[in-house]
């Protein structure tokens, strides 16, 4: 059985966002959730400045303290390692938020989608409202609500329960790619077996020295990061004595 890992190469990620967008269209994640982020540094002093970032998602820990804090096993571990998420086990009691130690995991408060379901329009007679733009769009409760997520369990998360990002289980069912990794136009996303030595996280994870977010508290994450900017920006010089 496979053990499905992410390693991310800082070296080639530029923050751009394209793993967030193309995730929050295909999961039809609702406004003010974040299934797939990033951590922004600033780095050295004006005018000299640069900026770090680090992509953050669900790292699907080995040992993962929301599984073990869940009553209901609503979250619960695949054989393939993927930490999901089943909406109709869920009682929104949060403890798996609470026990989540990056943050990754985020509770509905109220329906998702309340924008698109607005009648109102920004000007009347010059726009349309956004429940005309979804009507004339063919989509269903957004324009750009994904059908594909639609056919499966946590199409759309209710009110009332937890969400997060599932490594697109639904994708990687069909032997495809998670959605962020396949749109990333810098290829800074590798996923793949962790367990397969063949596989191209197992040749990178060999290659270079990787390190996992908060890994001394023992969870085991799944999601690995290498290399970092470097702009290697000295001036040439020969040295002296």
């Amino acid at each position: 059985m496979s053990r499905y890992a992410m390693v991310i190469d800082l070296q080639r990620c530029v923050g751009c966002g394209a793993c967030s967008i193309s995730c929050r269209n295909e999961n039809n994640v609702p406004e003010g959730i974040y299934w797939s982020n990033k951590i922004t540094e600033t780095a050295g002093k004006f005018p000299n400045v640069r900026y770090h970032y680090i992509p953050t998602l669900c790292n699907h820990c080995e040992y993962a303290p929301c599984v073990r804090g869940c009553p209901t096993k609503a979250m619960h571990k695949l054989d393939n390692g993927i930490t999901m998420h089943d909406p109709k086990k869920c009682i929104g009691c949060k403890y798996c938020e609470f026990n989540c130690p990056y943050g990754v995991i985020y509770f509905n408060w109220q329906e998702p989608h309340q924008f698109w379901r607005n009648k109102k329009a920004l000007y009347e007679g010059g726009t349309s409202s956004p429940q005309e733009e979804v009507e004339k769009a063919g989509g269903e409760k957004t324009p750009y609500f994904n059908p594909e997520r639609g056919a499966t369990l946590a199409a759309n998360r209710p009110k009332g329960v937890v969400e997060k990002c599932t490594f697109c289980d639904h994708r990687v069912r069909k032997d495809l790619l998670p959605r962020c990794v396949e749109a990333c136009p810098a290829n800074a996303r590798v996923f793949g077996d962790v367990e397969d030595p063949n596989s191209d996280v197992s040749k990178l994870l060999g290659k270079f020295r990787a390190f996992r977010l908060r890994e001394q508290i023992g969870t085991s994450p799944h999601v690995f990061y290498i290399r970092g900017y470097n702009p290697a920006q000295y001036r040439a010089t020969k040295g002296g004595v």
